[in-house]
């Protein structure tokens, strides 16, 4: 199986795909195999996130990693998604407009690159809503 083809296989990575316990009715990102709550008891089922959500924290990056200095500044933030997780992720904003409390949805955006054949990879980034 080709990279590509591997990261399309992970459903959570493209569509914000977690689990919800049916007995607790409790909801999980990433996707767990067993709720922590009810243990055994647990019935899981995949369930599908909005992706909309509130800031809950967040910090801006000045100093980013190798492939991203290009984007820099940008802000990087805690958000509490409608069902209950929290995440972490990219906010697409001007850093000065970003606040705690503030609203966002999800984008499918352009991650990075893979490597030295530069294979590109795509995930969910958030922009106020």
């Amino acid at each position: 199986m080709g990279v590509p083809r591997f990261w399309r296989h992970i459903s959570s990575r493209y569509n914000l795909i977690g689990t919800r316990c049916t007995t607790c009715d409790e909801y999980y990102f990433p996707p767990r195999t067993m709720c922590p709550k009810c243990r055994r008891d647990g019935v899981i089922e995949d369930y599908q996130f909005s992706g909309h959500g509130e800031v809950v924290t967040y910090t801006i990056i000045h100093t980013a990693a190798e492939g991203f200095d290009k984007e820099t500044p940008y802000p990087l933030a805690v958000i509490q998604l409608n069902e209950g997780p929290r995440m972490t992720g990219q906010v697409i904003c001007d850093p000065e407009d970003i606040a705690i409390g503030m609203r966002v949805k999800p984008v499918f955006r352009r991650l990075g690159e893979d490597g030295a054949a530069g294979i590109i990879y795509y995930g969910t980034k958030f922009t106020p809503a």
